[in-house]
């Protein structure tokens, strides 16, 4: 008798494990959309890792800033971590560049944000890769803060800003041909 319940037992949780695995995922909540990510999290992340390791020239001759405490390199860490997932979320399939109605801010110089979107949309793989190299640079950044080595985290954070300006010259403003030569002069763009 007790194989019987043992073997009821068994065919119970096989077929509960079944009926888990066929189905489906929950779906996903996308209420931020790629401006709103850019304005909460990349872009003060990124201006906090511009301003970590830097090279200050004034009357006082010139000096440097860089993480020197654990608190402060355990900071940029944290913001390097930003920078590595925040890609996760602007690439999720259906991710809108702005809210309906949105325009943008300097209309001169960058596209509308129906513009964009339909540049992310008409070339996703490209659109993936560029996210992806944020991450690749971010990775650096991690492993230069994890070293404590701040050559390494200044290096990585010219890779963070390649990756960013490369990203933003294609989506934000093509069209700009004073960014397009800066960025060119300053080796930003591929």
């Amino acid at each position: 008798m007790r194989f019987v319940w043992i073997m009821i037992g068994s065919l119970f949780v096989t077929v509960s494990a079944c009926n888990k695995a066929q189905s489906p995922p929950p779906e996903l909540i996308r209420t931020a959309t790629i401006k709103d990510i850019m304005d909460s999290m990349v872009d003060p992340s990124g201006d906090f890792m511009f301003e970590s390791v830097v090279q200050i020239a004034d009357e006082h001759g010139i000096s440097e800033k860089a993480p020197k405490t654990p608190k402060e390199w355990e900071e940029v860490r944290h913001r390097a971590l930003v920078l590595l997932e925040a890609p996760n979320l602007l690439a999720m399939e259906g991710r809108k560049v702005a809210q309906t109605g949105e325009k943008s801010e300097n209309p001169q110089v960058e596209l509308q944000p129906e513009q964009i979107q339909k540049l992310v949309d008409g070339d996703r793989p490209a659109f993936l890769r560029r996210a992806r190299r944020l991450q690749d640079a971010a990775v650096q950044a991690l492993k230069a803060v994890d070293a404590r080595d701040k050559d390494a985290l200044f290096r990585s954070i010219e890779s963070i800003d390649k990756a960013c300006e490369s990203c933003h010259l294609h989506y934000w403003y093509p069209n700009d041909k004073r960014a397009q030569e800066a960025a060119k002069e300053a080796g930003l763009v591929d």
